[in-house]
């Protein structure tokens, strides 16, 4: 494995287990067993490789949201559903992917990478004059249950079973 990728998965690695607040260019390279200066000579600034380490959540992601056969309806809640599921088993990786105020600029082409995500929901909705402000709307009703999730607040309505509120908020932007 080249080092450029030895750093990018032991930043994952770190990512996952202390959280994106600990994931600086000498934790890396300590825990890529490597000199602390190593990082910079293949990620020009630490959010270069912030960049590519976000890169392979992107990619993880997209393949969870793969749509398989079924309506439109069945369809928009499985990519829901596996969009919390990613927020819920990688919630250092989500968290450092919707950061773009870090990534923005870093390198790695991450627009290109995340805007196909968006297009998942754009085209499971359907063809339609608004289906890009649908897409929208959805999107940003699934990451705001994957956050209420994620800091148990959904615990204060008492609501545990997010199967019911994902078919409500899609049937609501379908129709």
């Amino acid at each position: 494995m080249s080092l450029p990728d030895r750093l990018v998965e032991a930043g994952v690695e770190l990512l996952e287990k202390e959280g994106l607040a600990n994931l600086t260019l000498r934790a890396i390279a300590r825990r890529a067993g490597v000199s602390h200066g190593a990082p910079r000579r293949y990620f020009p600034t630490h959010n270069a490789l912030l960049a590519a380490i976000a890169a392979t959540g992107l990619a993880d992601l997209a393949a969870r949201l793969e749509p398989a056969d079924g309506s439109p309806e069945d369809l928009l809640v499985e990519a829901a559903r596996h969009y919390l599921e990613f927020a819920a088993e990688r919630p250092g990786m989500f968290g450092l992917i919707f950061r773009h105020d870090l990534l923005a600029g870093a390198g790695g082409n991450l627009r290109a990478t995340s805007l196909p995500l968006f297009q998942t929901f754009v085209d499971l909705i359907g063809p339609t004059d608004d289906a890009e402000l649908r897409a929208t709307a959805l999107w940003t009703n699934i990451h705001g249950l994957a956050t209420l999730r994620a800091t148990n607040a959904l615990e204060l309505l008492g609501t545990t079973d997010l199967e019911p509120v994902l078919r409500y908020v899609v049937r609501a932007h379908l129709s």
